[in-house]
């Protein structure tokens, strides 16, 4: 699995939260396996958002897609996003006893 984590700062969450809602289908049919976000406490502006992919090629059509600079556009994006290409190699889970 590929991931990707982006850091972008937004005008306004909920009307960013309502555009990439909108746009999950796209992100879905491009090859997503789907999306955590996060919020920096200190900056509720800047946001950091990890999506799954099938693999890196799939990841960075999608990130390099002109639907993508329109649609970022459209959410209030401010700025360029940055995005950094990640590929797990290895979890760890703690379970209580």
């Amino acid at each position: 699995m590929t991931y990707v984590l982006t850091i972008q700062k937004v005008e306004d969450y909920d009307k960013w939260k309502q555009v990439f809602d909108e746009h999950g289908e796209v992100r879905k049919n491009k090859g997503s396996k789907g999306a955590m976000i996060y919020r920096n406490s200190s900056d509720p502006k800047q946001l950091v958002i990890i999506t799954e992919w099938e693999n890196l090629e799939t990841a960075k059509n999608f990130s390099m897609s002109e639907d993508l600079k329109i649609t970022m556009k459209k959410a209030g994006v401010m700025g360029l996003p940055k995005l950094h290409y990640l590929e797990q190699i290895e979890k760890t889970e703690y379970k209580k006893k």
